[in-house]
């Protein structure tokens, strides 16, 4: 067990646990959510997701991962026995498969980078029509997601605390610095304050049932729950440290990075007269064009500091992603772990290039034959949905069914003696018996029958 390496310090176990939080889903997938469903309305269920329902599972992940000191499948094995072992397993090619999708989206976001930057990209004329060719453009692109593939596992294979745990007291700190700093220019734009009203100040009219559909499902994505990678983190945690004091922190830093993302996204789509709700395009076609507008250096200058900023976020998630199947392969094969992340990194890249194919190249691939005709990102990325509210239902049902709760409430004990009695230890007790598995269930149905069938009926 000493070999496999540990935090060196909570600090290190919060930005490393927060940066797996943070990361695409936060600087690109919540900005467009929020602008497709209502701005304000969404931002306060969103909210109230992620520490009513989200935070509890949360809890319940660090909590398995630390007792049993193990990866994500032989934590369940340890403490389940049986076939338990299989809900980690299901955990871990989720991770897998939300790796080979997210690392290709993170190489646009280093081209982006690199074309604004250094490039000519803000000299078209067109971004939706670039962005429709760049996508296509295989060669670069190979190039790049090759690039953020081998960054991320040169970094896992260094370890937890020389490799995971020091690029993120690197990244984090950095990213926030860049988004403050992109907050604070676009709040000087013109109607920037239109932005703001539309994110900050509530409409009762636009909270739907889509609303809430869409801010549980993204409270799930943004905090990475639901496939082993904060049991996986919990394994590497000393038993010194608090879990509620740590997974509140992380909660909380998650959050403010999204909520700061609005903050900055929507201020410069107003400044621009552009409509919020555009999307997944939101942030590669409007907001370049925003960053146009601001003339050949300031915008080369913002432009270029924003998708720097988009690669951080990724980087301090894609670091985690690989680490959980790593984890697996070392503890339960015994394996060594530069070895296993090289090859690891190497079969997920492989597994993304349907995904990098999938934008045009590929005709079958743009268009599956399943409810809406998705392209394969897409549907890989609706899978994963489904993958991580089903995953966090089955981890309630584990630790009511199986390790029991008055199991985890003595995990949790260990470096908080207060624990016991309060209102917290009382609510999460009742959220993982009750409260999380059964609106969790719910969504999981929802997402699946959305996915597949569509929920226009619900929606309206």
């Amino acid at each position: 067990m000493a070999n496999r390496g540990n935090f060196s310090s909570r600090l290190g176990f919060i930005l490393a646990a927060a940066g797996s939080a943070v990361g695409l889903g936060n600087i690109w997938r919540f900005p467009y959510l929020a602008g497709t469903n209502g701005g304000a309305g969404f931002l306060i269920i969103y909210l109230l997701c992620i520490f009513t329902l989200c935070f509890p599972v949360m809890v319940g992940e660090i909590a398995i991962g630390r007792r049993a000191g193990s990866d994500a499948y032989g934590s369940y094995q340890k403490l389940g026995g049986g076939r338990w072992g299989y809900l980690g397993l299901f955990g871990i090619l989720a991770g897998v498969f939300i790796l080979s999708f997210y690392n290709v989206v993170a190489g646009w976001a280093f081209g982006y980078f690199l074309e604004i930057s250094f490039g000519n990209l803000l000299n078209h004329d067109n971004f939706g029509a670039f962005f429709g060719s760049y996508v296509n453009d295989i060669g670069p692109l190979f190039l790049f997601s090759l690039g953020f593939m081998i960054m991320t596992a040169y970094i896992v294979s260094q370890g937890i605390s020389k490799g995971i745990e020091a690029a993120n007291k690197i990244m984090m700190p950095g990213l926030y610095i860049i988004l403050i700093g992109l907050i604070i220019y676009s709040l000087t734009l013109p109607n920037a304050m239109a932005g703001v009203r539309f994110y900050l100040v509530p409409d009762i009219n636009e909270i739907t049932s889509k609303t809430v559909f869409y801010a549980l499902c993204q409270a799930f994505f943004s905090l990475s729950l639901g496939m082993g990678c904060l049991i996986t983190f919990g394994s590497y945690v000393s038993k010194d440290q608090n879990i509620i004091k740590s997974a509140a922190i992380i909660s909380i830093a998650d959050t403010s990075v999204a909520f700061l993302a609005g903050l900055m996204v929507f201020p410069l789509v107003f400044s621009l007269g552009a409509e919020p709700g555009q999307g997944p395009k939101l942030i590669f076609v409007i907001l370049t064009q925003a960053f146009q507008s601001m003339g050949p250096i300031v915008g080369r200058i913002v432009g270029g500091s924003f998708f720097l900023l988009i690669c951080f976020a990724a980087l301090t998630s894609t670091i985690s992603l690989l680490e959980v199947p790593a984890a697996y392969l070392v503890d339960q094969r015994k394996l060594p772990r530069k070895a296993v992340v090289w090859a690891v990194a190497g079969l997920i890249f492989v597994l993304g290039l349907p995904t990098m194919f999938s934008q045009g190249l590929v005709p079958f691939l743009n268009k599956l034959p399943v409810h809406n005709n998705p392209d394969f990102l897409s549907f890989v990325s609706d899978m994963c949905d489904i993958s991580l509210t089903l995953g966090g239902c089955l981890m309630c049902i584990f630790i009511r069914q199986r390790w029991k709760i008055e199991n985890m409430n003595q995990e949790l004990i260990i470096g908080n003696t207060t624990y016991m009695g309060t209102i917290g230890q009382r609510y999460i007790d009742v959220a993982i018996m009750w409260v999380c598995p059964i609106l969790l269930g719910i969504l999981s149905t929802l997402v699946i029958i959305d996915k597949f069938f569509g929920l226009e009926w619900l929606f309206g």
